[in-house]
């Protein structure tokens, strides 16, 4: 706990200095039509709208979890059939470059026409084609770089192919899987609220700050930003303590990445 600490005590202390500068400037100044409300003014309206937001939240994290376990779980299941088998290699890694490469933000209206306007259906999709390739590429980088030496040892124990992954390849790719974990699961955040400015229910994150800001009530719209903001921190913070249980062999375990 001491070296967390020693390890967030830079960002906490630059992150207050900001919020002390923004606060302080903005009264200082008092800007006519500025949209960016001071700290206090936000983390008022948060807790005057604290229901609200709340249900918002749990909404918008429901289509987050959600796209983030199918986004993982298949890009876990597609490197492991590329690592494997050479045909696989050679047609799913140029279909999850070019899914990689399809704009997102034009998925949106397509999926919400196919799927219907309200369902969660079309959001959940955007956040497991956003989770998928890092997931995928980095969790492949893994279980494809293990060196000659171990793969000699393990041959000479007349090892499967099953067995090589299993004690070998899986354990070599943990640490990329969950850098590709934590960057993941902030897309995940992102991608849910990007996706409901265009469908889904009324009583969500996107939806809300959509409506609050065309309406000029920033320091709501700003509210709902931090409890995206939190949403995000908080998935990250257990990609890390996941990690630390998982692969409690790495020294550099609790070294943050990402």
């Amino acid at each position: 706990m001491r070296r967390v600490f020693r390890g967030a005590a830079p960002a906490l202390v630059f992150g207050s200095v900001g919020l002390i500068v923004w606060e302080l400037g903005l009264l200082l100044a008092k800007p006519d039509g500025f949209v960016l409300p001071r700290p206090t003014e936000i983390v008022g309206s948060f807790v005057d709208n604290f229901t609200v937001i709340w249900t918002a939240t749990v909404n918008t994290g429901y289509i987050v979890i959600t796209g983030l376990i199918v986004g993982v779980l298949l890009g876990v299941v597609w490197s492991l059939l590329v690592s494997r088998f050479r045909l696989a290699d050679e047609t799913l890694t140029p279909l999850a470059i070019a899914l990689n490469a399809i704009p997102i933000i034009a998925l949106a209206p397509i999926f919400n026409a196919w799927y219907g306007l309200l369902s969660p259906t079309s959001n959940q999709a955007i956040v497991v084609l956003l989770v998928f390739f890092p997931v995928f590429i980095n969790t492949t980088k893994g279980l494809t770089s293990v060196g000659a030496t171990e793969l000699d040892l393990m041959h000479s124990y007349a090892a499967s192919k099953w067995e090589i992954t299993k004690m070998v390849r899986i354990p070599n790719a943990m640490p990329l899987f969950f850098v590709s974990l934590k960057i993941a699961s902030s897309l995940a955040v992102i991608g849910a609220i990007v996706a409901e400015y265009f469908g889904g229910r009324q009583d969500a994150l996107g939806q809300f700050i959509v409506q609050n800001a065309a309406s000029s009530r920033y320091t709501e719209a700003w509210a709902a930003v931090i409890a995206g903001s939190a949403m995000g921190i908080i998935l990250y913070l257990l990609s890390g303590g996941v990690e630390r249980i998982v692969t409690p062999w790495r020294p550099d375990v609790d070294v943050v990445v990402g």
